[in-house]
C-alpha cells in the first residue's frame, strides 16, 4: 500500500536505465532492436526512450537513439544520488523498526 508507488518507480528507473544502458553501448540504436536485446515490449521501449529524451540523456538521430549531452553529468552524479536514496532507505527502516509491534 504506502510502498507500491515507490516500487513502480523503481520498476520504471531500472528500465529507464536498461534502455539507457543499450543506446550508450550500441547506439545508434532504434526502437525494434532496443525491443530486442532489452526483451521489453515496444510501447516499453518507447515510453524509455521518450522519458530518457526529455532528461537529455539520448537524442535521436536518423539511425535510431544515440545518447544524450547530459550521460556525463549523469553518470557522475549517479552513485551520489544513489547515496542519498540508500541514506534515506536506512532512514525508514529505522522508523520501521522502531515501531511497537
Amino acid at each position: 500500500m504506502l510502498l507500491e508507488h515507490i516500487a513502480t518507480e523503481l520498476d520504471l528507473t531500472e528500465r529507464h536505465l536498461i534502455v539507457l544502458k543499450k543506446v550508450i553501448e550500441e547506439g545508434p540504436i532504434g526502437i525494434l532492436k532496443l525491443a530486442e536485446v532489452t526483451g521489453m515490449q515496444n510501447h516499453k521501449v518507447r515510453y524509455s526512450l521518450r522519458v530518457l529524451e526529455q532528461a537529455n540523456l539520448i537524442k535521436p538521430s536518423a539511425q535510431g537513439a544515440v545518447p544524450g549531452d547530459a550521460v556525463p553529468k549523469f553518470l557522475q552524479d549517479f552513485e551520489s544520488e544513489l547515496g542519498k536514496i540508500n541514506e534515506k532507505v536506512s532512514r525508514i527502516r529505522e522508523i520501521e523498526a522502531a515501531i511497537p509491534k
